[in-house]
């Protein structure tokens, strides 16, 4: 689940899923997500009701901000924002619907299952096998 991204480049989002997933693997990191997320779309909304675009600075320095705090100090990786920017988004928001609905803990053990069984299903490597 922890696929390192510049492997090989993902080339479709339901690849990069279980990458993402694998970057926020502790719950603080998901934690500050949330925050963030929430934080962020709370800015948007307050930028439309009231017209001030400027809210939308706060917006985004809301909801990166304390992502990538999570990611520095917490997970300790580079946030996947940097290599995919628009699949991180759509990351972000799939992750906090499954958060909403209680269902992110499901999801890692079902990508965690997933990589296990891949592993198995490999078999293990010779370290004199040739490929």
């Amino acid at each position: 689940m922890s696929e390192n991204a510049s492997a090989r480049p993902l080339a479709t989002f339901e690849e990069f899923w279980p990458f993402y997933v694998g970057q926020h693997s502790k719950e603080g990191t998901r934690a500050l997500h949330f925050a963030g997320t929430t934080a962020g779309l709370a800015w948007l909304l307050a930028a439309a009701a009231f017209r001030r675009p400027h809210f939308l600075v706060h917006a985004l320095v809301s909801a990166y901000g304390l992502a990538w705090v999570g990611h520095f100090f917490i997970e300790k990786n580079r946030p996947a924002t940097f290599t995919y920017p628009l699949w991180s988004l759509e990351g972000d928001f799939r992750m906090y619907a499954l958060m909403w609905q209680g269902k992110m803990s499901a999801e890692i053990e079902r990508l965690r299952a997933g990589a296990s069984a891949e592993k198995t299903a490999a078999g293990p490597r010779r370290p004199d096998a040739t490929s």
